[in-house]
């Protein structure tokens, strides 16, 4: 019995084991490079443990945490991720290195609470293990070197905190609505209770207000405010956590809520197609006049939130495993953005797009990974990013939702302009002044390969990740 529970919470444990290293290590004086060491060899071994326990089950904490199929793969991902945005890092150029240590350990905890959040199955567990995930980010923001006249990270911090803790707030509010309707906070009993009252207004509120905490966390309109100035004010490795990553948890997350609608639950759909059109127009149009490359991939990332929730609307299961596929080339894409930003960036100070030009003979395989992660956002085949629209618009459209697929087309077409607009700065344009190469170690290197293959197997070879997704929602 020890055994099998120790196997299951395999994951969380190496995760928890790493984080008390670390910290233990802030304890200390010059230990940055233990602590990069320490965070490395957590990913690693975190990755191996997801491998050894992905076939286990089980059931614990008194029924508040369940390990299964679909929790056990987005762990899996969680921990590639964890590894590839610590390769992104490199040495931290803009973190002070008396604060690098804390700032593993940060990275380290909101790791593990998004690896904790996929098994929650009780309200409250489920609460606890956003908290434990949002926090440490809301720290991590404003731990950037500070330079003369540039103090965006501090604005940046509040207004991520705040922002958070008032989506939280809506989101318990809606969690009590449904505890009252419902009695329990295990969300397998909630949803056995709620669809009888699902059409009541009652029902319709808190299922809304719920929804509010893992919106914001997945940057859907009008929950985006904080995105674009959380993104140019953070240091570029903490944006790319910020982008990547808690997306997926929320995505995980709103497939437990949504399934507790039952597919004939018209006002759900509508309140999901009112949203997703939204951050989709609002992303894209706004993302047309940036220069900043983050502020894009900020705005863009408002936008493929919209292309997320699209696969929610349909309220089945094909529409789930969609959404999460997505989500998940979508992590892979903007990772291999964020690759070239913190590489290209002069000691860690943000890129405007304009300063890619010549990126091509400067580096080549960084131009590469740069035009295979924005010919994938932009949605082009063969990349993953066309099959991740391409599986929503189908699941969309074979429930009944066409203009919702006509108006996600239409602006998957305005997204490819200010893709387009970087490939040309990288590819055709040159730079103002002669540009130094832009050597790359063996880790970025071995990066920039392993998501420029995911990106394109996952968008040739699409049945593997899709079957397990459609199996692990299921369960």
């Amino acid at each position: 019995m020890i055994t099998s529970f120790l196997l299951a919470f395999l994951p969380e444990l190496v995760l928890l084991a790493g984080g008390l290293v670390l910290f233990f290590l802030t304890l200390g004086e010059s230990r940055s490079a233990a602590s990069r060491q320490v965070a490395l060899a957590t990913a690693v071994v975190t990755i191996v443990a997801c491998l050894v326990s992905f076939r286990q089950e089980a059931v614990l904490f008194s029924g508040a945490y369940r390990i299964d199929a679909f929790s056990q793969l987005l762990k899996l991902v969680f921990a590639a991720g964890y590894g590839a945005v610590l390769l992104l890092g490199g040495r931290l150029p803009d973190i002070r290195r008396r604060i690098q240590p804390e700032y593993q350990l940060f990275l380290a905890l909101s790791v593990t609470g998004l690896v904790m959040l996929v098994s929650c199955i009780d309200v409250i567990a489920l609460v606890i293990a956003l908290e434990l995930s949002s926090f440490p980010l809301y720290l991590l923001v404003p731990m950037r070197r500070e330079r003369a006249g540039q103090r965006a990270q501090m604005e940046s911090a509040i207004k991520y905190i705040m922002f958070g803790v008032a989506a939280n707030g809506v989101m318990l509010f809606g969690l009590s609505y449904l505890f009252g309707l419902t009695g329990t906070t295990s969300l397998p009993l909630m949803a056995a209770h709620l669809r009888p009252a699902l059409s009541s207004p009652l029902a319709l509120a808190g299922l809304g207000l719920a929804f509010a905490g893992l919106y914001y966390k997945l940057a859907v309109f009008p929950f985006h405010f904080w995105t674009p100035d959380v993104y140019e004010g953070a240091s570029n490795e903490t944006a790319s956590l910020i982008a990547s990553l808690p997306k997926i948890g929320a995505v995980a997350v709103l497939v437990r809520f949504v399934s507790l609608a039952s597919p004939a639950a018209t006002g759900v759909a509508a309140l999901l197609t009112g949203l997703a059109i939204a951050s989709m127009l609002y992303g894209n149009f706004i993302a047309l006049v940036q220069t900043d490359f983050k502020r894009l991939l900020g705005f863009s990332g408002i936008a493929h939130a919209g292309y997320a929730v699209v696969g929610f609307v349909t309220l089945r299961g094909a529409g789930y495993a969609a959404a999460l596929y997505y989500i998940t080339g979508y992590m892979l894409m903007v990772l291999a953005c964020f690759v070239v930003i913190s590489r290209v960036s002069r000691d860690g100070t943000n890129v405007a797009i304009a300063e890619l030009a010549g990126l091509h003979r400067r580096s080549p395989l960084l131009a590469a990974t740069l035009i295979v992660g924005v010919f994938g956002l932009a949605g082009l085949p063969p990349f993953v990013g066309f099959l991740g629209k391409l599986s929503l618009l189908t699941a969309a459209w074979d429930s009944g939702h066409h203009l919702l697929v006509i108006v996600t087309m239409a602006n998957a077409a305005i997204a490819i302009y200010y893709y387009l607009r970087v490939v040309r700065e990288a590819v055709f344009a040159d730079p103002a002044e002669p540009a130094p190469l832009l050597p790359l170690d063996a880790s970025t290197r071995t990066l920039c390969c392993a998501l420029i293959a995911g990106i394109v197997l996952l968008g040739v070879i699409p049945a593997p990740l899709l079957d397990a997704l459609h199996r692990a929602v299921g369960s």
